[in-house]
């Protein structure tokens, strides 16, 4: 097929499914599923009539895809707003999902008729959640978790990815070495954590030296310097015998934690990636299933599905949680809060690849419950938090609008001659995390600053934001008050 004819397929699904997923949240229904269905009838038996069945390049795709999402999800997630919630979202990460994998396993052994292990593998490949989905619904219909909810949710659903992927492998292991001792696996999942965490906070710290050290040409260099920084993290951290996985989420945290220099343009750019990352990912796994074999495993799938849903998912959370005192209502919803996303289908290519027996049963398996999942709890979600009270008024701007709130005031300061800002970078500051440098005015120059400008004694500097973020911050600037291109932070006394 023509590179033209290939580009402008892709062009259109994409450009069709980022048109579509607005309406698609406001019903309720994570976008992501959007895409799966857009790939689906886009497939060889959909109108689009695209033959894809190469679940080599799809776990490919998916594994790059999945890098570049945990990635921007520890960019996003800040260290104050995650240490209150650490126990409780390490415990979901790991017995949690230990829990639900084992729970699942069982079932499918009783039920369906699987080994253990194949009934194990199933569980394991289903256990880890996809929270975006879940907070993309909430922005979309204007509300909101009460923060310690949200904060617990986002983090499980970051971390909770690389026990999914060693389960499912360790499973793999099982079924084609029988003979493999359990203890190799416990020594393979204590090398796989630890080898990924220490790795995920070396590179994460090597980043952020980058960032602020490296003088670069072209300010759009930097985020393509953290994007090669990331494919390193997972792929040198898996070739070393660790979970690559966790160690691009952890560098992610280390990076967004550690105050460096153009951290908002790198954010930006790791957004979109991950955007981008999503929707590519869905397009593929939607074109790789075939819709036909869905109905022979409608029976099986509504199964597990409402197994995972009403009894594993809640066991493995309440077990978890009940110990550390979190209250059962809070327990309710994050039993609820469980949808399965693009993890599950990425997982159940890794069977497929190993030319496990049951391999292509376990793949359509798990699509069904990924589709029910979304359905049945993305469309319900909004009800039940407001029905267990603990749904928080949407109060929070997203940082893109942060700097066109008229609310905002804007002062223009010289610096004194004993500023403490002279001869520093910008990066070197300790400023308020929402306080916005909009200019700097140096002679008869004016440039727009980053993280590495360094100030000159006679600069004036722009300062964007709250009355009281701009009064914390003066200090470091001027002794006297400086003039207010709105008004005064306090009326002059008379």
């Amino acid at each position: 097929m023509a590179i033209e004819l290939i580009l402008l397929g892709a062009a259109g699904l994409l450009l069709l499914s980022v048109i579509a997923s607005g309406a698609w949240s406001r019903l309720g229904i994570p976008s992501l599923l959007l895409f799966l269905v857009v790939g689906m009838l886009a497939g060889s038996e959909g109108p689009g009539g695209i033959h894809f069945d190469d679940a080599g390049a799809a776990q490919s795709l998916g594994v790059v895809a999945l890098v570049f999402i945990l990635f921007s999800g520890g960019l996003d997630t800040e260290w104050k707003q995650v240490r209150p919630v650490l126990k409780e979202g390490i415990g979901l990460s790991t017995v949690g999902v230990l829990v639900t994998a084992l729970l699942v396993g069982g079932f499918a052994h009783l039920i369906l008729g699987f080994t253990l292990v194949e009934g194990i593998l199933l569980g394991g490949i289903v256990s880890s959640t996809d929270a975006a989905a879940v907070f993309s619904i909430f922005r979309s219909l204007g509300t909101k978790l009460r923060d310690r909810l949200t904060y617990l949710l986002e983090f499980e659903s970051g971390s909770n990815d690389p026990m999914a992927v060693f389960l499912t492998l360790a499973t793999i292991q099982l079924l084609m070495l029988p003979e493999a001792s359990p203890w190799i696996l416990l020594l393979f999942f204590v090398q796989q954590m630890l080898f990924g965490a220490v790795a995920g906070f070396a590179f994460g710290r090597v980043t952020a030296f980058l960032l602020n050290r490296v003088r670069l040409e072209h300010d759009g260099l930097y985020p393509v310097m953290t994007l090669s920084m990331v494919l390193l993290a997972y792929a040198g951290t898996t070739a070393a015998g660790g979970n690559g996985f966790l160690a691009v989420y952890i560098a992610g945290i280390v990076v967004s934690n550690t105050r460096t220099a153009h951290r908002e343009s790198v954010t930006r750019f790791h957004d979109g990636i991950a955007w981008l990352m999503q929707i590519a990912m869905f397009l593929a796994l939607g074109l790789l299933v075939f819709p036909s074999e869905l109905g022979g495993v409608v029976d099986e799938g509504l199964a597990v599905s409402a197994f995972l849903i009403l009894v594993a998912r809640p066991v493995g959370v309440f077990l978890t949680l009940l110990p550390m005192r979190v209250p059962v209502r809070e327990c309710l919803l994050i039993s609820w809060v469980g949808l399965r996303g693009a993890v599950p289908i990425i997982l159940a290519t890794f069977p497929l690849l190993a030319g496990i027996t049951q391999a292509d049963y376990i793949f359509n398996i798990v699509f069904f419950i990924v589709l029910t999942s979304a359905l049945a709890q993305g469309t319900t979600l909004i009800r039940v938090a407001r029905w267990l009270g603990l749904e928080a008024p949407a109060t929070d701007v997203p940082p893109s609008e942060v700097r066109l709130l008229p609310a905002q005031d804007v002062l223009e300061v010289k610096l004194a001659e004993n500023s403490q800002a002279i001869g520093k970078r910008i990066v070197d500051l300790e400023l308020p995390p929402d306080l916005i440098l909009a200019l700097v005015r140096r002679g008869d120059q004016a440039m727009i600053p980053t993280g590495t400008t360094r100030f000159l004694n006679g600069d004036q500097v722009m300062l964007v934001g709250q009355r009281e973020t701009i009064e914390a911050a003066l200090g470091l600037f001027a002794d006297e008050r400086p003039h207010s291109g709105r008004e005064d932070p306090e009326p002059p006394q008379e």
